[in-house]
């Protein structure tokens, strides 16, 4: 076999492997190990916190609100409310105090503790 074809399978073969680790791992791993937080109580919280009044998210009943953007693909998102870029703190801080963040936002200061608003970003991190 040419040198050539040999490295363009190998390299195919490791693209392969990667799409298939990324495709069909557990989305919620990378999530728990990055923010600390459980996406099953994420869900939990989200719902009982009622964020889907004003937010559609997918996986949470009833989440089909229009005042705050939808958060599908959250995780592919480069900011947070438009100015902070998308990590684990600065997700929590926004959950926790988004008028410390942006004041005036339509977005209210709910009282999640920090455990809550970890779940709630390892949630939202599953929405890839």
């Amino acid at each position: 076999m040419p040198k050539s074809r040999e490295l363009f399978l190998g390299g195919t073969l490791a693209v392969l492997i990667l799409w298939t680790a990324c495709q069909g791992g557990n989305a919620s791993k990378p999530a728990v190990v990055y923010t600390g937080g459980d996406p099953a109580r994420g869900r939990l919280v989200i719902d009982h916190y009622r964020c889907g009044a004003c937010h559609v998210i997918p996986g949470v009943p009833h989440a089909d609100g229009l005042v705050g953007p939808p958060l599908m693909l959250f995780a592919r998102r480069t900011y947070i409310a438009g100015e902070l870029p998308n990590s684990t703190a600065n997700l929590v801080r926004w959950v926790r105090a988004p008028q410390s963040v942006e004041p005036k936002n339509a977005m209210p200061t709910l009282g999640l503790s920090e455990q809550e608003a970890r779940d709630v970003a390892a949630y939202l991190y599953t929405l890839r």
